[in-house]
């Protein structure tokens, strides 16, 4: 537990600022979580990310994350990312034949995947950053009050199991208690902040969220299950890895722009 919270305190100090900060900074650090996040969920598979298919990876992880801010750049260059992207697949699908299929089909569908599973919510991390800062705290509030409600009202009132093929632990009733923590927050950012939503529609929006959330770390542990592994990793010590932290966002994030809130 003090390792948990020493680094909690000293991940916030870092992060936080950041945050506020907005602009090419937090670009920077979104691209390091999410190239972490990706460098985790390839080790899983024992895949490296300092291999060749591994640096194709990046790249693509790299080109989805590309802020649309920024898309001024990518035009001077006369390429789009989608045509980045599919220049990289080739790529993959020209090393499988070069290695005789011992990076098989199947690794470059893996790899493909998970750039897009990462890339894509970390993308919607840089672009809801633009968007205003109440918006990337809202997203923050509603995951953790999901967690914590999930966490304490399942110890406390638990007893059916929500899936314990995938996630032993939790349970249906801390599976709804984490939707209701989240609409207490989703009504005290109506009153207390900017965000341009009714209270109803936010409701709304966030019992989507959050329910999404937790289908989102459920997906996380499907794959830590599938590959027999305790955490994605160890970058963030007590807590485990970036996928560990940020499994909830990656659903979210993407969500939150569906709803164009902003």
């Amino acid at each position: 537990m003090k390792q948990r919270i020493v680094t909690a305190v000293i991940a916030a100090a870092i992060f936080l600022p950041i945050v506020f900060f907005g602009g090419f900074p937090f670009v920077l650090l979104t691209y390091l979580l999410a190239s972490v996040g990706l460098y985790e969920l390839l080790k899983m598979r024992k895949l490296s990310i300092f291999s060749i298919p591994g640096i194709l990876s990046l790249l693509m992880l790299w080109v989805i994350l590309f802020p649309s801010q920024y898309n001024d750049a990518l035009v001077t260059f006369n390429y789009s990312k989608i045509e980045l992207g599919i220049a990289l697949v080739l790529l993959l699908l020209t090393y499988s034949v070069i290695t005789k299929n011992r990076f098989s089909f199947e690794d470059v569908s893996f790899i493909i995947l998970s750039a897009l599973y990462v890339g894509m919510g970390f993308y919607f991390f840089i672009d809801t950053r633009f968007g205003g800062l109440v918006y990337i705290f809202y997203s923050l509030f509603i995951i953790w009050a999901t967690d914590s409600g999930a966490y304490f009202i399942g110890r406390a009132m638990g007893k059916k199991k929500l899936w314990p093929e995938i996630s032993p632990n939790k349970t249906v009733e801390g599976f709804i208690g984490g939707v209701v923590c989240a609409v207490l927050i989703a009504v005290l950012f109506v009153l207390f902040t900017n965000i341009n939503a009714t209270i109803f529609s936010l409701i709304g929006i966030t019992i989507v969220l959050s329910i999404f959330g937790q289908i989102g770390d459920l997906v996380e542990s499907a794959f830590k299950r599938q590959f027999n592994v305790k955490d994605s990793g160890n970058f963030l010590p007590g807590h485990g890895g970036i996928l560990d932290r940020f499994d909830s966002l990656l659903f979210v994030l993407p969500l939150l722009h569906f709803f164009h809130l902003f």
